[in-house]
């Protein structure tokens, strides 16, 4: 193999691995997903009290994360440790992963 084919294969490579890092796996975003289940239920379906998180808007489960992640909202419970144990990024794909369950 040339240099100049070398480095295709190369760029190829390193622009695979930055998509995969920028885009996880949905098996991946189910099993950060999973960590909410023991206060809001499996595939986000609590029951009273809690709030069930399945099919509420992505955009309103991102504020509220990013909200306990600043500290702008106070939790009585962990949600505000929870929350700054994942990336943005993270956050953006569990709320998805809820906004997509049915209620």
């Amino acid at each position: 193999m040339s240099v100049s084919q070398w480095m295709a294969v190369a760029g190829l490579l390193v622009t695979s691995a930055l998509v995969s890092a920028q885009t996880p796996e949905a098996l991946q975003v189910r099993s950060w997903a999973a960590s909410c289940a023991n206060c809001h239920g499996t595939q986000g379906q609590a029951q009273s009290p809690m709030q069930p998180l399945a099919g509420s808007p992505q955009e309103l489960i991102v504020q509220r994360m990013m909200d306990f992640k600043s500290g702008k909202v106070p939790s009585a419970t962990v949600m505000h440790q929870l929350a700054k144990g994942y990336s943005d990024e993270q956050i953006v794909a569990i709320a998805a992963f809820f906004a997509a369950q049915k209620r």
